[in-house]
């Protein structure tokens, strides 16, 4: 199980659509920069003028660990999304032996404690 997030009025609908099996990010309608982390304001051009847009759930691990001293070994990594952010997540449903940078990845959806759906990432081989 994961912990909840902390849900905010900023980053409401995109853990809604988390619920729904979509991964949200924002794109600025001023300069057209898509951001993650979800907030109102883009972090380029500092408009408030920004949208939600649903992402592929596409990317490649862009670095990676692997907790072993753990009860249960896990991966967290930065995935760089096709749509060029980049999120911290974790790597699931994978032999942790074989992650590797630039490994494409495919979101997934896992729950927390109390049933929020999380984006988590496994590698594309592992779906097929």
């Amino acid at each position: 199980m994961y912990i909840d997030p902390t849900i905010t009025m900023e980053s409401e609908a995109y853990w809604q659509a988390a619920n729904e099996g979509k991964l949200l990010v924002k794109r600025c309608g001023d300069c057209g920069q898509v951001h993650f982390f979800p907030r109102a304001i883009c972090p380029e051009c500092f408009s408030s003028n920004t949208e939600w847009q649903e992402a592929s759930g596409k990317g490649r691990i862009y670095s990676y660990s692997v907790t072993r001293r753990a009860e249960v070994p896990y991966a967290i990594a930065y995935v760089t999304l096709e749509e060029g952010v980049t999120m911290l997540s974790n790597i699931v449903e994978a032999d942790l032996n074989a992650l590797a940078v630039d490994m494409p990845v495919e979101v997934v959806f896992g729950k927390t404690r109390n049933g929020q759906a999380l984006p988590l990432f496994r590698p594309v081989e592992a779906s097929t």
